[in-house]
């Protein structure tokens, strides 16, 4: 049991870090396969893993860690005139000012960024990954950060770690 909540908490890790790995189809995976498993004891290893994942994007959106220098000069370069990344620049200003617009609203109403950041730890919309960047962009607390993705995330995979066992139930009475 302990070996596979160690495999469970790197997968949930990289799946954090690396948004195309799904940790959803693993826990249904890992629970049907083996409904021994306690699942809270699974929901809160996901939980961990996830906000331990999730804690770099926050950390690097805050500015508090920094890219790899290769990265970061990739990203800042002068780059010489393009018509394909002028038309680029003017397609995506409405998004950018969405963006600027939101994160002002965020820095006047604290509680509103806790709350969608909660709900979408949860459920998953906002996206997960997004809300975690803005968290960071915002200058969210640590301590609420951590707190409520922890919540969220361990609600969230409870019910999807229980429901293999749930729906075995109403097929096998």
């Amino acid at each position: 049991m302990f070996g596979w909540l160690c495999v469970t908490l790197g997968v949930a890790f990289g799946s954090a870090v690396v948004p195309l790995i799904s940790v959803e189809v693993f826990v249904l995976g890992l629970v049907t396969s083996d409904p021994d498993l306690p699942w809270p004891a699974v929901a809160a290893v996901v939980a961990v893993g996830q906000i331990a994942g999730k804690l770099l994007y926050y950390l690097a959106a805050r500015g508090s860690i920094h890219l790899p220098r290769f990265l970061h000069d990739r990203l800042h370069r002068e780059r010489p005139p393009s018509p394909r990344r002028d038309a680029w620049r003017l397609r995506t200003k409405r998004l950018r000012r969405w963006v600027e617009a939101l994160r002002e609203r965020c820095h006047r109403h604290p509680h509103w960024m806790t709350s969608t950041y909660g709900v979408s730890s949860v459920l998953g919309l906002p996206p997960f990954m997004a809300t975690t960047v803005l968290a960071g962009l915002v200058r969210m607390r640590m301590s609420t950060f951590v707190a409520a993705g922890l919540v969220g995330r361990f609600l969230r995979f409870s019910v999807l770690a229980a429901a293999p066992a749930v729906f075995a139930g109403w097929f096998h009475p």
